[in-house]
């Protein structure tokens, strides 16, 4: 009776075993690095578009638009390290930080207004990912392909695809060819909703990857996993990068990209708490901070989005004040 207590707290303790401070330092280096990449590419893309449109080519053939294609592929290969490094929660809330460095590149690229309200949004964006860091869990909820392939097959988890397979059909078919171009969350939700599949196929792949080179016979099992996974990312990607270049058409690359963030942060932490249970390792203490981290965060976002086009600054503050006194 012991021993068979001691083997299970021997495997649970095995299930959700903690990164090295090392691995965990690297892995939020490149989170970091990788959100302030990935912060740079709506906004050259959406040069790109503009100085396209102005010269009436495509944009296929601008060079500032495959600098931010590229720029993307780059962040997206740092994310992908990521989320091998440390739990999928604390990666995608830290995109947070490309919120306020697009906006301040958009500022000075093209042309987009960033008051003094903004700039207190782009201080309230990085507080809040510095809360969302320190609270963040530490271990890993899923290490193996096995538990990763137990996890997959979570009817819950086959559920929640399911129902994210219609809604995409519902507004790629239906939705977006009618009222894409006039309404920006239609756009942003077929986005928001691939997150659903990008982010777990990339953390999924990390983990079978493991495995693939193991003289076992998991090692094939592995390498058929990795694969479908892989063939789910990319037809992710692909569809998202289609869209994502389709709003950046019509509408303003920072709005697009304040909102997007919120919208495919929270989906994409939804799935992940269906599909890998991080948040098990959480504590209402360390709850309640990543919520309250999260909650600055998007406070700053929409102080950043909200608020762009009202045009006032400390100097003319200090003129009305100076006049009511």
């Amino acid at each position: 009776m012991g021993t068979a207590a001691a083997a299970a707290a021997a495997a649970a303790g095995e299930g959700a075993r903690s990164p090295s401070p090392a691995a965990v330092s690297l892995g939020l280096g490149v989170a970091v690095v990788s959100s302030l990449v990935n912060g740079s590419t709506f906004v050259l893309q959406k040069k790109g578009i503009v100085r396209a449109k102005r010269r009436g080519t495509s944009y296929l053939t601008d060079i500032v638009w495959w600098a931010g294609t590229i720029a993307m592929a780059v962040g997206q290969i740092g994310n992908f390290l990521a989320y091998t490094a440390v739990p999928t929660v604390l990666v995608t809330p830290l995109g947070a930080l490309g919120v306020p460095f697009g906006s301040i590149l958009a500022s000075y690229l093209l042309k987009e207004k960033l008051n003094i309200l903004g700039k207190l949004g782009c201080l309230l964006s990085c507080a809040g990912s510095v809360v969302l860091i320190i609270h963040s869990p530490k271990s890993e909820s899923v290490t193996t392909q096995a538990e990763l392939e137990e996890k997959l097959t979570n009817p819950v988890f086959v559920g929640y695809l399911c129902i994210v397979l219609l809604m995409l059909l519902l507004l790629i078919f239906w939705i977006a060819p009618a009222h894409g171009p006039t309404n920006i969350m239609v756009y942003i939700s077929i986005c928001s909703l691939l997150g659903s599949f990008t982010v777990p196929s990339t953390k999924g792949i990390g983990l079978a990857a493991q495995d693939i080179f193991h003289n076992n016979p998991s090692s094939q099992r592995a390498l058929c996993l990795c694969l479908v996974l892989l063939a789910v990312l990319g037809c992710s990607i692909i569809v998202q990068f289609r869209y994502i270049n389709k709003a950046l058409e019509c509408f303003d690359s920072s709005v697009f990209g304040a909102i997007y963030y919120v919208v495919f942060t929270t989906l994409v932490l939804l799935a992940s708490a269906i599909l890998f249970r991080e948040w098990s390792n959480v504590g209402l203490v360390d709850f309640l901070g990543m919520a309250c981290g999260f909650t600055t965060v998007s406070v700053g976002i929409v102080l950043i989005q909200v608020f762009k086009e009202f045009n006032f600054n400390l100097g003319e503050m200090n003129k009305s004040n100076m006049k009511t006194d």
